[in-house]
């Protein structure tokens, strides 16, 4: 059955965004990211809550990632995250 066609939210997707601040004590981060396709969002810069605060030690300022981001409770949540080597 093809559920694209039938309204239904779209599963996250990897986003790519490169790191602009990590704000580990808030467990914020800062990414300049793609366009956010399950979300219908273009192309921006702006702040994410994360999942799991200790996601933030592996990634670094200046970095390029992939990262999934979900809607939670009104806030924008990563959820996973990876370097591109």
């Amino acid at each position: 059955m093809d559920h694209s066609k039938m309204g239904m939210a779209a599963a996250p997707g990897m986003t790519d965004g490169e790191i602009r601040k990590i704000d580990k004590e808030n467990g914020k981060i800062t990414i300049k990211h793609g366009e956010i396709k399950h979300m219908d969002m273009p192309p921006m810069s702006m702040v994410f809550n994360v999942k799991d605060k200790a996601m933030l030690d592996k990634v670094q300022v200046g970095e390029k990632i992939q990262f999934i981001v979900i809607q939670d409770a009104g806030k924008m949540v990563v959820t996973d995250i990876n370097a591109v080597k």
